[in-house]
Order: structure tokens, then sequence, then C-alpha cells
């Protein structure tokens, strides 16, 4: 491959996260899902399990609170995550998952496993534990909200 041909690693990151995020809505969509988008997904999938400040969901997202906001908003008229008192905070609200969101992130989990399957039958069972091993020591200088 000439240099300018060569991909960085940030994009050939993408490709993979953008095809598996593209079978999950689509199984969520087969499912009965089908109210939920990609923006939302996004948001939604940063809810800690005791549920998380929507400012953080913005700053983890890189988007606006307004954004944010408004995408909880929608998510929460869906029945997908509730807005519930901080215990830490009476003058803050945390987002939580609600339960009809539990029973996607249940289905999210199983595409996600289907998929990896598919995955590592075309890399191989080496290949795709020193790529899961990479990527999560390239999580140790990446990921600041681990």
């Amino acid at each position: 491959m000439t240099e300018p041909d060569r991909q960085n690693l940030g994009l050939l990151c993408f490709y993979p996260h953008r095809a598996m995020e593209a079978r999950l809505l689509a199984a969520m969509a087969e499912k009965g899902f089908d109210d939920i988008t990609a923006a939302q997904g996004r948001i939604a999938a940063r809810i800690g399990p005791q549920g998380t400040r929507l400012t953080d969901l913005a700053e983890q997202a890189l988007v606006t609170k307004q954004t944010a906001g408004h995408l909880v908003d929608q998510l929460e008229r869906a029945g997908y995550v509730r807005r519930v008192p901080d215990p830490t905070d009476a003058r803050a609200r945390l987002v939580q998952i609600a339960e009809r969101g539990w029973a996607v992130i249940a289905l999210a989990r199983e595409v996600e496993a289907r998929v990896e399957a598919e995955w590592t039958a075309h890399l191989g069972e080496e290949t795709t534990a020193q790529l899961r091993a990479a990527l999560t020591r390239l999580r140790e200088v990446t990921d600041p909200y681990r």
C-alpha cells in the first residue's frame, strides 16, 4: 500500500465500529425497537450502571448539553431511560436505563456476540485475541472515561 493510500488507525477502528452499530440498529428495528436512532444509541451507551448526569453524557459523546438533553428527552418519551434524583447532589438528576432500555441492552449483547464471532471466524482466534489486547491497551491512553 502506498503512503497516500495508507489509512490512519482511527479510521481503521471506525469501520468495524460503524459496521457493528449498523448491525445493532438493524437487529433492534427487526425486534420492534425501531424508534431508536444511532445518535440516541450513542448517548444511551454512555449511561453508567447507577445512572449518569446529562452534562457527563454530553461531554463523553462530544455534543452540547442541549443536544444531549434533546436526545435524552426522546429516549425518555420512548421508555428507554428515566431521570431520577442524584443521591449525591439534590440539585442534580441522573439519567438511568429504564426497563425497555434493559431489553434493548440484552438484545445488543446478543448481536455483539454474533458479530464478534463472525469477525473471529474471519481473523482467527489468535489475531482476534491480539487485536483485543492491542485495543484494550490503546484504550489506556485514549479513553478518559474508562
